[in-house]
């Protein structure tokens, strides 16, 4: 408990995981949006963007989270260099 009250311990890389998962499903749930919403319906060019949508967003998500997990693996191993 006092590694969390003193900031020895992070606690956010936990919430990392669950984070990533909520954005990529915020982003399949959008990118499907874009595919079958318009104004005349689903057309090739809404399919296509609501498809790309996905591909990139999902890319974009997984790079985020893992330049996260680095800034916090970083700090893990400087308090490691710190405590030797």
């Amino acid at each position: 408990m006092k590694d969390l009250l003193f900031f020895d311990k992070m606690l956010t890389p936990k919430f990392i995981t669950v984070i990533y998962w909520l954005l990529l499903a915020g982003v399949v749930i959008g990118g499907i949006g874009m595919m079958f919403a318009g104004y005349g319906g689903m057309s090739f060019g809404s399919f296509f963007s609501g498809l790309l949508t996905i591909v990139f967003g999902a890319i974009g998500v997984r790079i985020w989270c893992e330049l996260m997990i680095v800034l916090f693996k970083m700090n893990e191993a400087l308090q490691d260099l710190r405590h030797k």
